[in-house]
């Protein structure tokens, strides 16, 4: 029996349906049912089969690493918990505290998994805005350079005719290709690296149950953020570059 994940994405490089055949340790199985979705990585994710070949084929003739149990409604899962801890403590001969089993609902399973899933995204934050200021002041630096460097042509520039607004766009926009091609950088950089791993998971896993999803809209955010931080910026190099006086540039 496999759960709904396996016949609807390409865990095994294909969907599987009834009858089909899958290899696990080397030992060839038959798809002799599918489980109705049930919204639940436990049951969803699992596939089940007789538990004397389970046993034989992992060679762990003794142990369970889970019982599953299912309640009548949902009004009597707590109490259905609680029930099961006060069985196990008495069966195990522990006191209430000192359990060396944990009973969990499904719930209480999407809570840990998000509990984690939030500091992993608050680390990556703090990473991705620390590299962002690091970047901006890199690109400020940059910038500040350029327009050092610069000061003669935006003399010229200005003695020609050209505006105050004109040299302010100029290097807006600069600053704002500088962080347009950091950002294609690290899409590329990024795009590369989750293939790696999805390639080192299907090797390691022997699945592609580990796949890494890049979309149209969230590559074309990317880039777009990456402009806005660069030319934000570069405002102030700009504001420098267009207030500069053009016979003072052309002295330097």
């Amino acid at each position: 029996m496999i759960g709904n994940d396996f016949h609807e994405k390409d865990t095994f490089g294909k969907k599987l349906n009834l009858g089909d055949t899958i290899t696990i340790k080397g030992v060839d199985f038959e798809v002799v049912g599918i489980n109705e979705k049930k919204g639940a990585f436990t049951v969803d994710s699992v596939i089940a089969m007789n538990e004397e070949v389970v046993r034989e084929l992992f060679n762990n003739p003794n142990q369970y690493s889970l019982i599953g149990v299912k309640a009548a409604n949902l009004d009597e899962v707590d109490s259905l918990v609680t029930r099961i801890e006060k069985a196990l403590r008495k069966h195990r001969g522990l006191k209430e505290g000192k359990e060396d089993f944990e009973v969990q609902t499904n719930m209480q399973a999407m809570e840990s998994i998000n509990q984690t899933l939030d500091i992993v995204t608050i680390l990556l934050s703090g990473i991705a805005a620390i590299s962002l200021v690091v970047g901006g002041i890199g690109i400020m630096n940059t910038m500040y350079t350029s327009v050092l460097e610069r000061k003669p042509d935006i003399g010229i520039m200005k003695a020609i005719g050209a505006k105050n607004k004109d040299i302010f766009i100029l290097f807006f926009i600069e600053s704002g290709v500088l962080g347009l091609v950091g950002g294609i950088v690290g899409v590329l950089l990024g795009v590369g690296l989750g293939k790696l791993v999805e390639f080192i998971g299907i090797v390691v896993l022997g699945s592609s149950l580990l796949q890494a999803s890049f979309s149209f809209y969230l590559i074309a955010g990317a880039l777009t953020f990456s402009f806005v931080v660069g030319a934000a910026a570069g405002t102030l190099p700009a504001m420098r570059a267009s207030k500069l006086n053009p016979v003072d540039a052309l002295r330097d």
